[in-house]
C-alpha cells in the first residue's frame, strides 16, 4: 500500500462545510454591520474640500440643541476607523462629526511631509466651523476627541480656542506644545500596553495642568495603540466626558469590529472551497451537483463580504482619493517578490514558512527600534503579524491542492499589499 500524499486536499464534505460556514459568516457579518446603524442618522458632506460625516440619533431637531463632538483620527487612520466613537456619543444625545485629515481616507488634499500642525489645524477648524453651523448643535457645548496625531491636533486647537468646552486626547504623542493649565477640561486616555512614550506624554500633560486640579490620565489596561480605540472603558470615559448628555445607552464599540471579523472569517475559510473550485480540474460525475453548490455558496459569500466591507467599514477597501496610484503596483510588486522568496525558503513546509515570517517580523521590529526603519512601523507590527499569519494558512491550503508557488505568493501579495497601500497616507 502506498503512503498517503502529503498534499491530499480536504474531503468534499469538508469543502462543502467550509463553503456553508463562509456563507453564514458573510450573512451574519453584514447583518451585524447593518444593525450597528439602528436608530442613527448619517449625512455625508464636504466643507472646504474636507470630507465629513455627521452622525446623530434620529433626525435633526432644530428646536432642541445638542452637544457637538468633532472626532479626529490618527496618522494613517481615517474617519471610518473612528466611527465607533461617533456611535457612542450620538447614542448619548450628541451630534458627532467625523472627518478625514489631508492625505487620509477620502481627503484628496496632499499631506505635508512633516504633517504640519497648521495643515491639521485647518482641517480641525473646518470641522468645528461646520459643526457650529448645524441648527441642532449648541455652539457652547463643543467637544473635541482625537487619537494619536489627531489627539495632538485637537489639544493644540483647544489651547488656541478656549471656547471649546471639553477635549479628549487618546494616546497623545507629546505634551511639549501645551502650556501649563491648558487646554481646560482635558481628558487624557492611554492604553496600558502602549509604548512608554505615550504614557510619559500623558503624565507630562497631567503635570502641566496639576495646579488646576486636573484628573490623572485614564490608563485602559491591556490595550495598545490601536486596540485602545475599541476598548469599552475608552468609550465609557468619552461618553461620560460629554458637556451634557441626553441618553444612557451603553457603548458598543465592538459591534462594527465583530461584523468586520465575521466578514473576514468568510474570506478566510472560503479559500478552501475556492481552491477546490479553481485548482481541481476533474470532478466525478456524481459530485458535479455538489461542486455547483459549493461554487454558488462560496462566490455568494465572497460577493456579500466584498460589498459589505467597503460599505460599512472601509478600513482597507479602496485607495484614498488623493493617493498616488502608481504606488499601488509598486507595493504589490514588492510584496510579491518578498513572498516568492518566502515560498522558496519554505520549500513546501508550513513550519519553515512560519519561521521565515517570524524572522522577518523580528528584523523589521529591531530595525524600527534602532532607527533603521520608521518608528511608525512598531505601531503596525500587530497587523503585519496577523496578515502574514493569515497568508501562511492560505499558503498551506494552496499547497495541499498542489498550487504553484507563484499563485501562493500572488494571493499573499494582494492580502498583504492592499492593506498597506490603502491604510498609509500616500498622497
Amino acid at each position: 500500500m502506498s503512503a498517503p500524499s502529503p498534499h491530499r486536499p480536504p474531503s468534499t464534505r469538508t469543502t462543502v462545510l467550509l463553503a456553508v460556514l463562509a456563507a453564514v459568516a458573510a450573512a451574519l457579518g453584514t447583518l451585524v454591520l447593518v444593525r450597528a446603524d439602528d436608530g442613527l442618522t448619517v449625512r455625508h458632506v464636504t466643507v472646504g474640500g474636507v470630507p465629513m460625516t455627521e452622525v446623530r440619533a434620529g433626525a435633526p431637531t432644530p428646536d432642541v440643541r445638542r452637544p457637538g463632538v468633532v472626532i479626529a483620527h490618527g496618522f494613517a487612520g481615517s474617519a471610518r476607523l473612528m466611527r465607533p466613537f461617533a456611535d457612542t456619543v450620538a447614542r448619548r444625545g450628541a451630534v458627532a462629526l467625523l472627518f478625514d485629515f489631508a492625505g487620509h481616507g477620502a481627503n484628496p488634499a496632499p499631506l505635508p511631509a512633516d504633517t504640519s500642525a497648521a495643515r491639521l489645524a485647518a482641517d480641525v477648524d473646518a470641522a468645528v466651523g461646520h459643526l457650529r453651523s448645524l441648527s441642532d448643535v449648541d455652539e457652547h457645548q463643543i467637544m473635541l476627541v482625537g487619537h494619536s496625531m489627531g489627539a495632538g491636533a485637537v489639544a493644540r486647537y483647544a489651547v488656541d480656542h478656549p471656547e471649546i468646552a471639553r477635549t479628549v486626547a487618546i494616546s497623545l504623542p507629546s505634551a511639549g506644545e501645551l502650556p501649563p493649565g491648558r487646554p481646560a477640561e482635558l481628558l487624557l486616555i492611554v492604553g496600558g500596553a502602549e509604548f512608554p512614550s505615550f504614557r510619559r506624554a500623558a503624565d507630562d500633560a497631567v503635570g502641566r495642568g496639576a495646579a488646576m486640579g486636573r484628573r490623572p490620565a485614564v490608563v485602559v489596561p491591556g490595550v495598545e495603540h490601536v486596540a485602545v480605540l475599541f476598548a469599552p472603558r475608552t468609550h465609557r470615559e468619552v461618553a461620560n466626558w460629554l458637556p451634557s448628555a441626553d441618553g444612557t445607552a451603553a457603548p458598543r464599540p465592538l459591534a462594527r469590529l465583530a461584523g468586520a471579523a465575521l466578514l473576514m472569517l468568510a474570506f478566510g475559510v472560503g479559500v478552501v472551497p475556492l481552491a477546490a473550485l479553481l485548482l481541481t480540474t476533474r470532478t466525478p460525475p456524481g459530485r458535479r451537483p455538489a461542486r455547483t453548490g459549493v461554487a454558488a455558496l462560496t462566490l455568494t459569500a465572497y460577493a456579500v463580504a466584498a460589498i459589505a466591507l467597503p460599505t460599512h467599514l472601509g478600513l482597507t477597501s479602496a485607495l484614498p482619493v488623493g493617493a498616488r496610484w502608481w504606488l499601488l503596483p509598486l507595493v504589490l510588486a514588492g510584496c510579491l517578490l518578498f513572498l516568492l522568496g518566502v515560498e522558496l525558503a519554505a520549500a513546501g513546509r508550513t513550519w519553515r514558512h512560519l519561521l521565515v515570517v517570524a524572522g522577518t517580523v523580528l528584523v523589521l521590529t529591531a530595525s524600527a527600534v534602532v532607527g533603521l526603519a520608521p518608528g511608525f512601523v512598531l505601531l503596525v507590527v500587530p497587523l503585519l503579524v496577523l496578515l502574514l499569519g493569515w497568508h501562511a494558512i492560505w499558503a498551506a491550503v494552496l499547497r495541499r491542492y498542489g498550487a504553484p508557488r507563484w499563485l501562493s505568493a500572488a494571493v499573499g501579495a494582494a492580502l498583504l499589499g492592499w492593506p498597506i497601500a490603502t491604510t498609509l497616507p500616500l498622497s
